[in-house]
């Protein structure tokens, strides 16, 4: 098993890798070949001034990856809904699954509203972070980045950080099928989101 998974690791380093990191953000805030796991150290993460909200998590009990999962280190924050992930010495470019927060850095886009809180609160939730990237239908979008579904672990604990941006109000939940596992849970965490005002849900100064 693990021989074969390292020979699929090579084989998509050599297909994936070289086109991961595209510059900028392709996705919009309005609607608009997984690698083996490997065991890694937490890198140095960046500093940040803007502090995630306090609103309590409702992600639920025994909550954790059901589909193919790979491990790597978060090496760069690009937005509130894109990182880059060192997997075994390769780096790639991940977009989250289900979620679109505002723009940022996407070239000719002008900076969004609640853009830059929602890179702080991703940077604040995943900088320099151990994660485990589940795979859903889609391997990468049309611009490389691999399509995943982010989720840190402590002990029994999970948090899929996609839905903690949701539920905060950093980001929107977006259907983007055939990758849907867990829309379900994000819709419900934008309608809790909406019903606590918070983030994009809160007052627009």
């Amino acid at each position: 098993m693990h021989r074969r998974l390292s020979i699929a690791l090579a084989m998509v380093a050599l297909g994936v890798g070289g086109c991961a990191l595209e510059p900028g953000d392709s996705g919009s805030w309005t609607p608009a070949t997984a690698p083996k796991s490997a065991a890694a150290s937490p890198a140095t993460s960046a500093a940040t001034t803007t502090t995630v909200a306090p609103v309590t998590s409702f992600q639920p009990a025994g909550l954790q990856p059901t589909g193919p999962t790979v491990e790597g280190d978060v090496v760069k924050v690009v937005d509130g809904d894109t990182i880059d992930v060192e997997i075994a010495g390769q780096k790639y470019r991940v977009r989250y699954i289900g979620i679109d927060a505002p723009e940022t850095v996407k070239p000719s886009t002008p900076v969004q509203w609640m853009g830059p809180e929602a890179s702080a609160a991703n940077k604040q939730l995943v900088s320099g972070k151990h994660v485990v990237l589940e795979k859903d239908v889609s391997e990468t979008d049309k611009y490389g980045r691999l399509l995943r579904y982010v989720w840190l672990h402590d002990g029994a604990a999970w948090t899929m950080v996609n839905l903690r941006l949701v539920e905060l109000g950093y980001a929107a939940a977006v259907s983007y099928p055939p990758d849907v596992h867990w829309q379900h849970l994000l819709l419900d965490g934008e309608r809790k989101a909406r019903t606590a005002g918070v983030g994009l849900w809160g007052p627009h100064s």
